[in-house]
């Protein structure tokens, strides 16, 4: 994370950047940022995060959503998903507000 990251809470609505390219692999996905021509590469609990903000207007039903998935503490399930959306804004990936 860099110290140009958004402000991101579970109150955050995120979309996909327009400018994004998604390719899944064995149930993990690979980004391209077709600005920089960068690659992104998602585990499968991040392809899981990807496809849900897709449909949500904001992260705190992303949120609920893994609650409901994953046998995970939702704090710790908060934090994590907060840390990968910063780390997509930054890259370019996603887009805030």
């Amino acid at each position: 994370m860099t110290a140009t990251s958004p402000d991101v809470t579970l109150a955050t609505q995120v979309r996909h950047s327009a400018k994004v390219l998604i390719q899944e692999v064995g149930g993990e996905a690979v980004l391209l940022d077709l600005g920089s021509e960068r690659y992104f590469g998602l585990d499968p609990v991040g392809t899981r995060i990807w496809a849900l903000l897709g449909d949500a207007n904001a992260l705190e039903q992303v949120h609920a959503t893994l609650c409901g998935e994953f046998d995970a503490e939702p704090a710790r399930i908060e934090t994590d998903l907060l840390a990968l959306v910063r780390q997509l804004a930054d890259a370019g990936l996603v887009e805030i507000g």
